[in-house]
């Protein structure tokens, strides 16, 4: 169910660099590229990048994605494909260039999730002191970890809706799970009581 959530997923980050009309005709020097990918992909998995060269015309383009560069040639009418594997969790940025000249595309963002135990605290807890410093409230977002550094940002994904907030505190201490959601983070999700979350980290 959760693979499937995120094969599901459309969405789509558009990086363009200069992103007039296509020139018809091939040859020249490049003027601009862009670039698209799923945001959201899990871990392991392949993820197609595709973007355009303009002009048109078969071209070396390279796509630099986490400490990854992959090669490919673009097609007649300027267009590419290349696939990559998520080595693991994460957040990755991805950017293409062509291949001997200075054009580039902008930044793409690709959040690389795993499936993680969690559950979620806050009643009967606010007002206490928190691990990272600060005190619980019901609008608190953030999240407790055992081993995170405080402050680490996590990107939490959860039936398509996703949150970014920081590790605030420790624990859970009950249980194989790895999170514990404040109630404004598990309200932002859509999250139950207990579950599977996907997470960058």
């Amino acid at each position: 169910m959760i693979t499937a959530g995120i094969a599901g997923a459309q969405d789509t980050v558009p990086a363009l660099s200069g992103s007039g009309p296509e020139a018809s005709a091939a040859g020249g020097a490049p003027t601009a590229v862009s670039l698209k990918a799923r945001h959201h992909v899990m871990a392991h998995r392949a993820l197609t990048f595709h973007g355009r060269v303009s002009p048109g015309g078969s071209r070396l383009v390279v796509v630099q994605v986490g400490g990854d560069k992959l090669r490919t040639h673009s097609h007649n009418n300027g267009a590419y494909t290349v696939r990559w594997r998520a080595p693991g969790s994460g957040v990755y940025s991805a950017r293409t260039r062509v291949s001997g000249s200075s054009v580039r595309s902008h930044r793409v963002r690709v959040n690389a999730y795993r499936p993680a135990e969690a559950s979620y605290y806050g009643p009967g807890l606010y007002g206490g002191a928190l691990a990272c410093g600060g005190s619980l409230s019901p609008s608190k977002l953030g999240v407790a970890n055992k081993t995170l550094p405080c402050g680490s940002m996590v990107t939490l994904r959860y039936h398509g809706n996703t949150v970014t907030v920081p590790v605030i505190d420790r624990g859970p201490y009950s249980g194989n799970r790895e999170y514990d959601l404040t109630a404004a983070t598990k309200a932002k999700l859509g999250f139950p009581s207990t579950g599977t979350v996907l997470t960058t980290r």
